[in-house]
């Protein structure tokens, strides 16, 4: 095709300042009808439309018979059923939980926690893949950080775990942190007796990262584990001592090839850091153990160390009364959200916010004065 006959338009947008016949780069017009065996754009959208499946509309008996027969596609609506905000869904959630509660509490929980690149996820797939090819029903809550920007999770962990959320025992839940403490809601608890409700032996709950906010996990599962790496450094010091207080086992993970040898000093640094320190559980002494999610090495010892924390602290009642005190710190933290939206919604509170903020950031009162205004105002506005 000669220069003059080209049609501009469709140049890209940028060509070679010698712009001969030896650039053979074009864009070309789209094809309305089909070609090469690709339908065309008409075609494409009315085949779309007919292969859409209707979905059915779940109502709450629907939901307790599926979980209950451990339907994981029903499980995975109610558990979105129950992270929904929306007011209308927060009834039925609360119904399909009840219908379900008898079923509740004959899993294990692990909660899991490590400073981020410990292979937690990697350790995970492969800990919960040797247990679901044991015959255990796995299954595994991801908590994924949430962007305070945009709001936005990935949710990449149950891509991370290919080969678990293949397996038919096991079933893989990432659930956006929402930004709550530790990156565990109150909506996760009860993902989890849907879980246990949905017949799963084995709750796995991974946290997003290390902090103070791990007192949350703690607060919902039976054996909490920590997550290391050798060489982590001394500067982490004051926050593995904070958290080593909650763990019942901490595993130095990544203990193959040419890390072995520095993975078994570390295990030795955590056995002795562990003579000073309180057991996280009475009548349990927390173990340093080793382990490769790699090469699948510790898995099975630190399977019957759990194992071992559950019948020792079942016989002596402390497993029991641990629960006890999860489900009535659970209804206090109920009562505390309850309230907090109970008062940021009240009508007066809301119209009386915007000039109790400008008042204290144009210094004019304290913020415990206007904590106390605001209150004041809601306690008025209640008598009426």
């Amino acid at each position: 095709m000669s220069k003059n006959n080209r049609n501009d338009t469709y140049k890209p947008s940028w060509v070679p300042e010698q712009d001969d016949d030896a650039f053979a780069c074009r864009v070309m017009k789209g094809v309305k009808g089909g070609h090469d065996g690709t339908m065309g754009t008409q075609d494409v959208k009315l085949a779309h439309t007919r292969s859409l499946p209707q979905r059915r509309i779940l109502r709450v008996p629907d939901y307790i018979e599926g979980v209950a027969a451990g339907d994981r596609v029903i499980l995975s609506r109610a558990i979105t059923l129950v992270e929904s905000n929306a007011p209308r869904h927060f009834k039925a959630a609360q119904q399909v939980i009840q219908g379900l509660l008898p079923r509740t509490g004959k899993a294990l929980r692990i909660g899991i926690t490590g400073v981020p690149g410990a292979g937690k996820s990697t350790f995970i797939e492969a800990f919960g893949t040797m247990l679901a090819e044991e015959g255990y029903k796995v299954a595994v809550l991801a908590v994924d950080p949430t962007s305070s920007v945009t709001k936005g999770s990935i949710l990449g962990d149950k891509t991370r775990m290919e080969g678990l959320t293949k397996h038919p025992n096991a079933f893989v839940r990432p659930s956006p942190a929402g930004g709550t403490l530790g990156g565990v809601a109150r909506k996760s608890r009860e993902t989890m007796l849907l879980c246990e409700a949905a017949g799963y032996d084995v709750i796995l709950v991974e946290t997003v990262g290390v902090g103070q906010s791990e007192t949350t996990v703690r607060s919902m599962v039976d054996f909490f584990m920590l997550v290391v790496l050798t060489g982590a450094g001394d500067e982490l010091q004051g926050i593995k001592k904070g958290i080593m207080e909650l763990a019942d086992a901490i595993v130095v993970n990544k203990a193959d090839g040419d890390n072995l040898p520095r993975a078994k000093v570390a295990r030795g640094d955590y056995d002795r850091m562990i003579d000073y320190i309180r057991p996280a559980t009475e009548h349990w002494r927390t173990k340093a153990m080793l382990c490769s999610a790699i090469k699948k090495t510790g898995l099975k010892e630190l399977w019957e160390t759990m194992r071992e924390f559950e019948q020792i602290t079942k016989e002596k009642g402390v497993f029991q009364q641990r629960r006890q005190e999860q489900t009535l710190s659970w209804v206090r933290s109920m009562i505390d959200e309850h309230l907090h939206t109970i008062f940021f919604q009240n009508p007066v509170v809301k119209a009386r916010i915007p000039e109790v903020q400008e008042a204290v950031l144009g210094g004019k009162i304290s913020p415990s004065q206007a904590v106390t205004e605001l209150v004041d105002v809601f306690d008025q506005s209640a008598l009426r």
